[in-house]
């Protein structure tokens, strides 16, 4: 007996989505799981719509037959500024929290190791310190009832400046919003005066002149305009800005494990995800800025071309110097000497760098 057409196109249309209604199916019954989940600087980035929404926020829900529901909000949609997230996490007020390490390193000074200003100028050296990084991040952590369950990061931290510059010298006398601590050290070492300023409000603090530059990622910057209020981009990576997805560790543990099970695929996923974007993002981010049309793909071409600021070839053995002088010292007097012990045993291995001491 022959089948008609329809019938035919009827039994392929069901064929293709039958892996589908399998997988939703396969994962177990049970109450409803709600998470609330705070991630990312601004909204349009593509930390946020590439990664964050259709992986944690989507693809969850797909993979769990729409058992475990993700409320997902940028930082401006929740009005969080950065450095309270490790205390929403640890009050429950959050389930999972998503922020750069340096940014919360005022709770746990032990984060800011992971990507001190002038130690990864290299992407792949950087997720190296994070990898090894974790599990002693995390005995630092748990002690506040959070968990470090998995890092990613931004584009490359690069300087932004309203005024002309031809390399890290030219940065003497200019006052510099900086991302960090280890970060404010590095530009007080070459002679910088180092601000202190929110995020959101750099752009501002730029057009009015009230710093002269600003350090953030490639492609962040460009995601928040400031190429409208700054002209010379400085290309080279002063750091990551590698940052984590926190969780409350009472409510991760009370989790059905199946569900954590879950999550820990999923947030997997977003770590891996994450971190090939760091390379794409920079190397758009950069693109978009200097205005080369044919390489800008993920951000938006700005009007006005920014200067593009080339590295020098000595550039490395600076930053190199600084951290062993400066930065290092710095975090160290801020964190104690177990953080002196760790960067030795962990994280100088890495680097090929070595904390002598005072």
């Amino acid at each position: 007996m022959k089948l008609k057409k329809t019938s035919v196109a009827v039994i392929l249309a069901a064929s293709a989505l039958l892996p589908a209604l399998v997988s939703a199916q396969a994962f177990p019954a049970g109450p409803k799981v709600a998470i609330q989940a705070i991630t990312q600087v601004a909204p349009n980035l593509p930390q946020y719509t590439r990664v964050d929404q259709p992986l944690l926020r989507d693809g969850l829900s797909k993979a769990t037959g729409g058992r475990v529901e993700v409320t997902l909000s940028s930082w401006p949609e929740r009005n969080v500024n950065g450095p309270e997230v490790l205390r929403l996490v640890r009050s429950g007020q959050v389930d999972i929290a998503a922020a750069p390490l340096t940014t919360v390193s005022g709770d746990v000074p032990m984060l800011d190791g992971v990507d001190l200003a002038g130690m990864n100028s290299d992407i792949r050296q950087a997720r190296k310190v994070a990898d090894a990084m974790v599990p002693v991040a995390n005995k630092e952590l748990e002690r506040l009832g959070i968990k470090l369950i998995a890092t990613y990061p931004f584009s490359g931290q690069m300087l932004f400046c309203r005024k002309p510059m031809a390399s890290l010298a030219d940065l003497k006398g200019l006052k510099v919003r900086t991302n960090g601590p280890s970060a404010a050290d590095l530009v007080k070492a070459l002679g910088g005066q180092p601000v202190s300023l929110a995020f959101g409000e750099v752009y501002t603090a730029l057009e009015r002149g009230t710093v002269d530059c600003g350090i953030t990622g490639a492609g962040s910057g460009n995601g928040v305009k400031w190429t409208e209020v700054s002209t010379h981009l400085f290309t080279m990576p002063l750091s990551w800005s590698t940052s984590g997805y926190f969780v409350n560790l009472a409510w991760w543990n009370k989790l059905d494990p199946v569900v954590r099970a879950q999550l820990e695929k999923t947030l997997a996923e977003v770590q891996e995800a994450q971190w090939k974007l760091g390379v794409d993002a920079t190397n758009d981010g950069v693109a978009c800025n200097v205005g080369q049309a044919d390489a800008c793909k993920l951000h938006t071409l700005v009007k006005k071309p920014m200067v593009e600021v080339k590295p020098g070839a000595n550039v490395v053995a600076t930053l190199q110097k600084e951290l062993s002088e400066d930065v290092l010292p710095g975090w160290i007097k801020r964190c104690g000497d177990r953080c002196a012990a760790v960067y030795n045993e962990v994280i100088a291995p890495i680097t090929g760098i070595k904390y002598a001491g005072k």
